[in-house]
């Protein structure tokens, strides 16, 4: 089973595309205008935990545990060299923007997800919709996204392909718009986006592809937890039982090796399965857990295998994951990933861009998440703090 499940056409072919005033922060320039902090969503949400028994046998507290005590002071930086690179990322990515708002793979597909990540790039780098070097832009792809949301609340707009993962990215990316902005414009977009998912979470508390109650695979579930919590974290309203629906299942997916498989029992672990089952779990509260600390070791074992399947999907969550472990542990993964990435990066005409490092997805795909990754040491988005 890949990681994707490529049984589904839609799915399986986005798989594989898949001036304000500054002041100087880590060697860039950045608006004044930063980011509301939030109180991170891993505070206690509910008086005591949530306990479920499952199917492994044992009963694990659910989300919102406390947090263990960390440094949360982050030492690591954005240098002269990766932000170079960020600004050329950020120049090849306005060049790709369609007329219409949107971005795509590099022969028009799969719009409604590529553009909720190409957004989390620029907000991860400071913008936000008409404020920053690139709020117009950001504008554009923004009113492109709200447009494409349906009177069900299915982003999807007139593309039929259009599916639960890429609703699911469109949907954290209005999250962490409104996070920023309060704009009750997207806030109702944003509610319809919401009721969307929750109705259709399944009975074993997972999602597929399609906006219908059907089966489960730990991709697509993954990112609708991720687009809920920070939909909470927002302050929209998520039931709490539907985000520990979501996290049992995700732990149904462990394997004995560490890592966590597509669906359960498949015995079929892989980097990018297990790099989203453990974000998830942070994002959901979820620290003191035994499936943590093997699943960070898993990722670390296999971050360099330069042929890695799905390196550039793996790493939009394993990067997050290991910022929230913090410490030694995101010092020397975000060390590792960068000097990945700009090896691999190709400087063009003063832009800066990949081809997909794994053979799969496109190059605004790939841009836009790994300009994500290179710039969470700004400490932007509200998503991607402790």
């Amino acid at each position: 089973m890949s990681e994707l499940d490529l049984t589904n056409p839609a799915l399986g072919a986005f798989a594989k595309q898949c001036g304000p005033s500054a002041t100087l922060v880590n060697g860039r320039q950045r608006i004044e205008t930063r980011v509301t902090r939030f109180k991170p969503f891993w505070s206690p949400l509910i008086a005591g935990t949530i306990a479920l028994s499952i199917a492994m046998g044992f009963s694990v507290a659910l989300a919102d545990q406390p947090a263990p005590d960390r440094d949360t002071a982050d030492t690591v930086i954005v240098d002269q060299p990766t932000e170079q690179v960020i600004q050329g990322a950020l120049t090849f990515l306005i060049s790709k923007q369609s007329a219409n708002g949107s971005w795509s793979s590099n022969n028009g597909e799969f719009p409604i997800g590529i553009t909720g990540y190409t957004m989390m790039a620029f907000l991860a780098t400071g913008n936000q919709p008409g404020k920053g070097p690139y709020g117009k832009n950001l504008s554009r792809g923004l009113d492109f996204l709200l447009n494409c949301v349906r009177p069900d609340g299915f982003i999807g707009g007139p593309y039929e392909s259009t599916t639960m993962y890429e609703h699911g990215i469109s949907t954290l990316a209005l999250a962490e718009t409104y996070g920023q902005t309060r704009n009750e414009t997207i806030r109702s977009k944003l509610v319809s986006a919401v009721k969307l998912i929750i109705s259709c979470q399944n009975g074993q508390g997972g999602w597929r592809y399609r906006p219908v109650k059907s089966d489960a695979d730990i991709s697509v579930t993954v990112v609708q937890l991720v687009a809920l919590r920070a939909a909470k974290n927002s302050g929209i309203d998520v039931p709490q039982t539907t985000i520990d629906k979501g996290i049992s299942y995700i732990r149904t997916c462990h394997d004995s090796s560490g890592g966590f498989t597509y669906q359960p029992g498949d015995h079929k672990p892989g980097f990018a399965r297990t790099s989203a089952a453990l974000y998830s779990l942070h994002v959901c509260g979820v620290y003191n857990d035994p499936f943590i600390q093997p699943a960070a070791d898993y990722l670390f074992r296999n971050l360099e295998k330069q042929n890695q399947q799905w390196f550039t999907y793996g790493n939009n969550y394993a990067a997050p994951a290991m910022y929230m472990i913090g410490g030694e542990t995101w010092k020397s993964w975000y060390g590792k990933v960068r000097d990945i990435l700009l090896k691999k990066v190709t400087k063009e005409a003063g832009t800066a861009f990949w081809y997909p490092i794994d053979g799969t997805g496109n190059t605004v795909y790939a841009t836009a998440i790994h300009t994500t990754i290179l710039a969470m040491p700004y400490h932007y988005l509200p998503l991607y703090q402790r």
